[in-house]
């Protein structure tokens, strides 16, 4: 059955935002239809796609790519039809996708992580100070310090 994957195009080190990549592998028989769509509706223009290659295990592969600007609020999605398939395959695309948005939860969570071991940190410093001034404890001779 075919796997199905989209990210932003690779140029380099950077991703070109202004292209979207649909990449299907592990399918066969080699016929295979992919299709792009923005918010639901479908797009045909802009729309390039290689040759349908062979991986070597007697499966194959193809790369649709959509020449788009993505928006904040669009949702684009690679639809996948093939004959293995009972139902069509659809890996949506988002203009902050999945992978980025589970890296910005994880960073808030681990702030605010952060922010509560400080604070429990101070907390226990502070109620462990609490009553103490300069010259006040037990000295090592163990004569009471002066007491204000």
């Amino acid at each position: 059955q075919p796997k199905v994957m989209v990210s932003p195009m690779q140029s380099g080190s950077l991703p070109q935002t202004d292209r979207l990549v649909c990449y299907v592998t592990g399918f066969y028989p080699p016929e295979i239809e992919v299709k792009w769509f923005k918010n639901g509706r479908e797009e045909t223009e802009r729309v390039v796609a290689t040759d349908v290659i062979r991986n070597g295990d007697w499966t194959y592969q193809v790369l649709v790519i959509l020449e788009t600007t993505p928006q904040s609020r669009d949702t684009y999605t690679c639809h996948v039809e093939h004959v293995s398939l009972q139902h069509p395959l659809t890996q949506d695309w988002g203009a902050q996708s999945d992978t980025g948005r589970s890296k910005m939860l994880t960073g808030v969570g681990g702030l605010v992580l952060g922010l509560i071991f400080l604070a429990l940190g101070l907390f226990l410093y502070l109620r462990s100070k609490k009553g103490e001034w300069p010259g006040q404890g037990t000295w090592a001779t163990g004569v009471q310090g002066p007491s204000w």
